[in-house]
């Protein structure tokens, strides 16, 4: 059944300050929106449960990209597009800017917001593998002030955040310390364009005589939240790539999921692409291949 718009009240907060201060007046009363890519799909198909909109959309705050010496300061609002466009980020968060390329197609990179993507709290969601290699923190905002968050304590279970019924996401920090990292960042769909992942995967890692000295593997669609595989992160640390220590990777990333079987895939063929995407990236981390593509 299709939703009625005359059901729905919408209001466009001319800033972000009118916007918290919305949300601390009527706290659970309000959706904040932004791009809407999510949210119209459900009304379209008659699912959107909640009433009353509030369109965050284009706000100046949450739209830019802010380079300082030691990070980049992406607002919540800042598009797939901006992210793809911006030569900083292309540059040096690469894992990042591959992800916005895998999201939809164009209509929606220029419309789906790296905040949407955080908040939507999808586990298949493309971006947020990137996010947790890069250990981002997240800025959240609300009439009360601003706290700063590691992006790993954000989600804490399925669909569910630390972000209270008064906040937004104002910002997302990208620490500038990746210089000389391997980048690997894969999904693996139904189709190469506009799929739901079945696993993605966005990993970093560098060497030092042979030997990992720092290494990041994070994924998304193979538990209730996208993950970083810490065990596996722990036995490559201080290792040679030798086969013995791959092999051990490999096995124990596939323990550290929790893939399920659904719509779009099987838990079997999960794992058994977890391992593989593993070994992959640790193949091309030894031979020093620095792309990831």
């Amino acid at each position: 059944m299709k939703s009625d718009p005359a059901d729905y009240e919408f209001v466009a907060a001319g800033s972000l300050r009118e916007a918290v201060k919305l949300l601390a007046e009527q706290p659970n009363e309000w959706l904040p929106i932004s791009g809407g890519t999510d949210v119209m799909v459900q009304f379209a198909a008659g699912t959107l449960g909640a009433r009353k909109l509030l369109s965050v959309w284009n706000l100046p705050e949450l739209r830019r990209i802010e380079v300082q010496p030691g990070e980049v300061r992406i607002g919540a609002g800042a598009t797939y597009s901006d992210l793809r466009g911006h030569e900083i980020v292309a540059r040096e968060f690469p894992l990042l800017a591959r992800a916005a390329s895998w999201t939809g197609g164009i209509a929606n990179q220029n419309r789906g917001t790296l905040g949407g993507n955080i908040v939507n709290a999808s586990p298949a969601a493309d971006s947020l593998p990137a996010l947790l290699a890069y250990d981002a923190e997240l800025i959240l905002i609300s009439a009360r002030g601003e706290r700063r968050l590691p992006y790993r304590d954000f989600h804490v279970g399925y669909r569910k955040m630390n972000l209270a019924a008064d906040e937004l996401i104002r910002t997302i920090c990208l620490a500038r310390k990746f210089s000389g990292y391997t980048s690997y960042a894969r999904k693996v769909g139904a189709r190469n364009a506009q799929a739901i992942s079945k696993v993605c995967v966005a990993a970093l890692g560098r060497l030092e005589n042979g030997v990992v000295t720092d290494v990041r593997i994070a994924l998304g669609s193979v538990a209730p939240i996208p993950i970083r595989l810490n065990e596996t992160e722990r036995i490559l640390q201080g290792k040679r790539l030798d086969a013995s220590t791959v092999a051990l990777a490999r096995k124990t990333a596939v323990s550290e999921t929790r893939p399920i079987d659904d719509i779009r895939s099987t838990a079997r063929y999960r794992a058994a692409v977890v391992s593989n995407l593993v070994g992959e990236f640790l193949e091309q981390l030894a031979g020093g291949d620095a792309s990831g593509e």
